[in-house]
């Protein structure tokens, strides 16, 4: 699926902030979504003369009873004029991505346009559930207008309908974790632990040195008493990684993804402009503002193909409709679910056959540089809070792409569980 600006104006995407990201059960734990959301809204709405953006889309991937619309809760919460609307929406790990292509469909330029969207996770607040048979036992019970009623059906409750549902980050169609899938795909495309290994320490000494220099310090905003992502590493080394034990593999002896080389469970929230011309001039003029020239949603069979697979295909039809090789590309930012994940797409990209035959692209783009990939550290070192990724990545990207020459381009992409990705290009203006 193809996606791409209004004709009626460009669309901008401009940098916005985010908590610092920290592991789950970690220095963030006690705050839930909408209580980690609403300092990243108010911070950014802070920006604005009257405070008020046209819309707000924000989204989280994990559930929870207590909220539908996480989106209105936390403007509210932020002391967003009310009368913004706001919504929420969910595509796993592309979340808060998906939401800034769903705000690039709302500026008309007329009513809209400015959007304020992101996303959150907090993996150490997860509301458990009860299973169906006893959640529908519990509410006839309560719903029981006498007492001889409660009793009959106190009776009926059987002990094998007292179990509790306990969300998990596994597929509902196969049962399995990303990282057992992420292990097929690893065998599959022949991705070495050693190299796996290389990219989680890429990413950790790429983050430390972004935070070392400042790049950070105007796209976080210190949340709890923190006031840096606690997740990067300065002490990693290869002999460190290469000592940690397969952790999803166990079993066959040929295990290579650890947690070292995968992206770990965090809790983060994270936002973005999405905007008109008419409404970027609404930010503060040291925003930094790239364009958002096209995107590409890709979905592909994960009962046959790779899970996280998805980027790899929409990458070439998204290049292919501009004209564009892999070369033109200035800023590749890749998700890193997994160390893994991002080798298979550069070695499935590279591959001339899988883009014409899987990709459906008669087109040579060349080779990946694979030296421009995620320059200031990806998600392994970072972290994953899965509705907040999106945002990080984007805001991430626009602030390295706006500060290089005028027409330099970036990709932008996020793999997401149910075998989907997102992937947007962005050009500096």
């Amino acid at each position: 699926m193809a996606g791409s600006p209004p004709h009626h104006s460009d669309i901008w995407l401009a940098a916005g902030v985010r908590t610092p990201f920290a592991r789950v059960d970690g220095p963030l734990s006690t705050a839930d979504a909408i209580a980690l959301s609403v300092p990243v809204v108010r911070h950014m709405a802070g920006l604005l003369d009257g405070g008020r953006p046209d819309v707000v889309v924000w989204g989280n991937v994990v559930p929870n009873l207590t909220w539908s619309n996480i989106a209105r809760e936390i403007m509210m919460d932020a002391g967003i004029d009310a009368t913004v609307p706001a919504y929420s929406t969910v595509m796993a790990c592309s979340t808060s991505m998906m939401a800034a292509f769903e705000a690039a469909g709302l500026i008309d330029g007329v009513s809209r346009h400015l959007a304020l969207v992101g996303g959150v996770d907090s993996l150490s607040q997860i509301q458990l559930g009860l299973g169906m048979s006893l959640s529908n036992w519990v509410r006839q019970f309560a719903g029981a207008r006498s007492l001889g009623q409660k009793l009959s059906h106190a009776v009926d409750l059987r002990l094998r309908d007292v179990r509790l549902y306990i969300p998990s980050v596994s597929n509902r169609t196969t049962g399995m974790s990303m990282g057992e899938h992420t292990e097929i795909t690893a065998k599959h495309w022949t991705v070495s632990r050693e190299a796996q290994d290389r990219v989680a320490l890429d990413s950790h000494q790429r983050a430390v040195a972004a935070w070392d220099r400042g790049f950070f310090d105007d796209l976080v905003i210190p949340f709890g008493g923190v006031r840096r992502d606690t997740l990067p590493r300065k002490d990693t080394s290869l002999e460190k990684l290469a000592r940690l034990a397969p952790a999803f593999d166990r079993i066959s002896g040929r295990g290579t993804l650890t947690a070292g080389n995968s992206s770990p469970l965090t809790d983060g929230a994270a936002g973005l402009w999405v905007a008109s011309a008419a409404g970027l001039a609404r930010l503060p003029a040291s925003t930094p503002r790239v364009k958002l020239v096209d995107w590409e949603i890709a979905a592909v069979d994960f009962r046959t193909e790779g899970l996280l697979m998805a980027p790899a295909y929409a990458i070439p039809r998204l290049l292919a409709r501009h004209g564009l090789v892999y070369a033109d590309i200035a800023l590749w930012e890749i998700h890193e679910a997994f160390a893994a994940q991002v080798l298979a797409h550069v070695r499935a990209l590279d591959s001339a056959e899988f883009v014409r035959d899987r990709a459906g692209v008669a087109a040579d783009f060349g080779k990946v540089p694979c030296a421009r990939i995620n320059p200031n550290g990806g998600s392994i070192a970072l972290g994953h809070p899965f509705g907040a990724t999106g945002a990080r990545i984007l805001s991430q990207a626009v602030k390295a792409l706006a500060a290089l020459p005028k027409g330099s381009r970036a990709i932008v992409s996020v793999c997401a569980d149910g075998g989907q990705g997102t992937v947007a290009l962005l050009e500096a203006a």
